[in-house]
């Protein structure tokens, strides 16, 4: 009788551990059984994993929060990868958060080459540091990827196997669509005008200031505008005290709630990220903007890619507009948000770019983003047992 499967999971941060949690969902419809140790946060331990240790010990970011917890950092490192050595599991899945995961796994690979290693998220290394591609070739032994294009960017650097499994987004395809009532609503007034600026601390600090500015010129120049700004918990009270500030006060929408403003939205300013591959899904026009830490400015040199934006890297175009660092300003903001607002040419080019995102986001028509992961993941414990 074959033994139930266990599979090995590690996930870095917050966003890592709801894929996490959509996987060994899908795994255990497939097979009831299945077994699931490793590292992981909430949502995880939802679906039954006891985590090593709590996912705020490794979920850090930049360039100097690491470096202050270096001998922490350090010793997860070793842990997690004696933990997976000694579970035996029947495939590694590495989620996401690369500078933690990959050490992990070239010390699990050393001690034990022949156990299969899937990396769930790819690194960006179509944008950032694209010898990572052909370095990971030693250590993973398939690339599950969220973004269609990461594919041929990983055959083309010489890296691992990678197979499109699509975005995790997918499977909320449905609460972003328009309705035709949503569609009407989209363009009855006032605008409904969706403010993101991000889901971590540095972000939200960043932005905040110039995208109030931005809403209060818009407000100047469009007339009234129904602002709205979903927040995620761990950063409400930095949102809340930096709206102290603006002159036009914002909604305050629930995470609930934020589906149905992005089916509704005449236009979006958002942080760069997830948000606005959710605000092409839903068809909302944007304009994004990001900004870093001064420090780590300079090594935009390093970027070997043209946009930041991840909507216009799927379709391989400049199709929404972005602003980075010093161009990040109020009044660039706002001069590209109001041909948005006010409708015209510039606005119907961005939807009718946006339809092409969403075409090309979508894998498999009926199946999921994590069942087609879940089946990778347990063709490689299949194999895996055969040995």
């Amino acid at each position: 009788m074959e033994r139930p499967r266990h599979v090995f999971l590690i996930a870095g941060e917050a966003s890592g551990d709801l894929l996490g949690a959509l996987l060994m969902r899908a795994l255990r419809a497939a097979q009831p059984d299945i077994r699931f140790s490793g590292v992981g946060g909430e949502a995880m331990a939802r679906e039954g994993l006891a985590s090593l240790f709590p996912l705020g010990d490794i979920a850090v970011m930049g360039l100097l929060s690491p470096l202050r917890r270096l001998p922490q950092l350090l010793e997860r490192i070793e842990r997690t990868a004696r933990a997976a050595l000694e579970a035996e599991p029947d495939c590694l899945v590495l989620i996401d958060a690369p500078d933690f995961t990959h050490r992990v796994a070239r010390r699990v690979r050393r001690a034990r080459p022949a156990l299969p290693i899937l990396d769930y998220v790819s690194p960006t290394v179509w944008a950032w540091r694209p010898g990572r591609a052909r370095a990971m070739r030693a250590y993973v032994d398939e690339v599950l990827a969220l973004l269609p294009f990461e594919p041929a960017a990983h055959e083309r650097l010489g890296g691992p196997a990678c197979a499109y499994v699509g975005h995790p987004l997918l499977d909320c395809l449905d609460a972003l669509t328009p309705s035709a009532e949503d569609l009407a609503a989209r363009e009855a007034g006032p605008p409904l005008l969706l403010v993101l600026p991000g889901s971590r601390h540095a972000e939200v600090a960043r932005l905040m200031p110039v995208f109030g500015a931005a809403v209060a010129i818009l407000a100047d120049r469009c007339g009234p505008l129904d602002v709205a700004l979903p927040v995620v918990p761990h950063v409400a009270e930095e949102v809340d005290r930096r709206l102290a500030s603006w002159t036009v006060r914002p909604r305050l929408l629930t995470q609930e709630q934020k589906p149905a403003a992005f089916r509704r939205a005449r236009a979006a300013l958002a942080a760069s990220g997830a948000a606005t591959l959710e605000l092409a899904l839903a068809g909302a026009p944007m304009a994004v903007a990001y900004k870093v830490a001064p420090v780590e400015w300079p090594l935009r040199i390093l970027v070997s890619v043209d946009s930041i934006v991840l909507p216009n890297l799927v379709l391989g175009e400049r199709l929404i507009p972005e602003f980075l660092q010093g161009r990040a300003t109020p009044a660039a903001l706002a001069a590209a948000l109001e041909p948005l607002i006010r409708g015209g040419d510039e606005r119907a080019a961005q939807t009718s770019g946006l339809a092409r995102v969403r075409a090309r986001m979508l894998a498999e028509e009926g199946r999921s983003p994590s069942a087609r992961a879940a089946e990778r993941v347990l063709a490689w414990t299949t194999s895996r047992q055969r040995v």
